[in-house]
C-alpha cells in the first residue's frame, strides 16, 4: 500500500512541474535545433547528421531548458540563453537608411547613419521607456498599474491610452493633432 501512495505522489508531483502551464521559450533547444538545420548549405547533410546528433544533443538541450533554463526564466522572467544583449541588427529605416540597433541590458542603442546615438531604456522601478538624444533624457511612456493601459504626455498634459484598437486611434488623433497644431 505505501508503494502505491509514493508511487501516487511521485506521479503527482511530477505531473505538476511536467504539466504546469509554464512552458517556456526552450531557448537552448532552438538554438541547437537552428544550428543543425542550418549547419552547412546542403538540406539532405543537415538532415543525415541531425538523425544521429538529435538523440543525444537534442535530449540534452531539451532537458537543460525543461529543468535549468525554463525554471529561471518562470522566477525572474528572463532566459539567460535567449538573451540578445550587445548584438547589433542593422534595420532599414522609414527613410530607406540603415540604422544599427543594438540590443542593451534595459533598452536599445540607435544608430543612424551619420553617427547619431539615441537610446531606449526601460527603468523597472518606474516602469517606464525613456527616451535619451543629444544629452537630454525624456519619459517616453508608463506602463499604469492596470497593465491594460499606459500613460504619456502629449502638448503637456498627462493622458492615458488603452492597449487596444481605440487607444491606438485615440493616440494617433492626439498626434496628427498635435503635429497640425505646430504646423500652423
Amino acid at each position: 500500500m505505501k508503494k502505491f501512495q509514493l508511487r501516487v505522489v511521485v506521479a503527482l508531483l511530477a505531473g505538476s512541474c511536467l504539466f504546469s502551464s509554464c512552458i517556456g521559450s526552450f531557448s537552448l533547444f532552438n538554438k541547437y535545433a537552428e544550428w543543425q538545420r542550418e549547419m552547412t548549405d546542403n538540406k539532405f547533410i543537415n538532415a543525415i547528421v541531425g538523425f544521429f546528433l538529435m538523440p543525444i544533443v537534442g535530449s540534452i538541450t531539451l532537458f537543460i531548458d525543461s529543468v535549468v533554463l525554463n525554471t529561471i526564466e518562470f522566477w525572474t522572467g528572463d532566459n539567460p540563453v535567449a538573451s540578445n544583449i550587445g548584438k547589433t541588427q542593422n534595420i532599414t529605416g522609414q527613410d530607406g537608411l540603415l540604422y544599427a540597433v543594438t540590443t542593451l541590458k534595459n533598452g536599445y542603442q540607435i544608430t543612424s547613419p551619420t553617427g547619431e546615438v539615441t537610446l531606449l531604456t526601460y527603468h523597472k522601478k518606474s516602469n517606464s521607456w525613456y527616451i535619451s538624444q543629444n544629452g537630454v533624457t525624456q519619459e517616453l511612456f508608463q506602463f499604469n498599474e492596470d497593465g491594460k493601459s499606459i500613460k504619456m504626455k502629449v502638448n503637456g498634459a498627462s493622458r492615458d491610452f488603452s492597449l487596444n484598437e481605440q487607444g491606438v486611434y485615440e493616440a494617433r488623433m492626439a498626434a496628427t493633432q498635435g503635429w497640425s497644431l505646430a504646423k500652423r
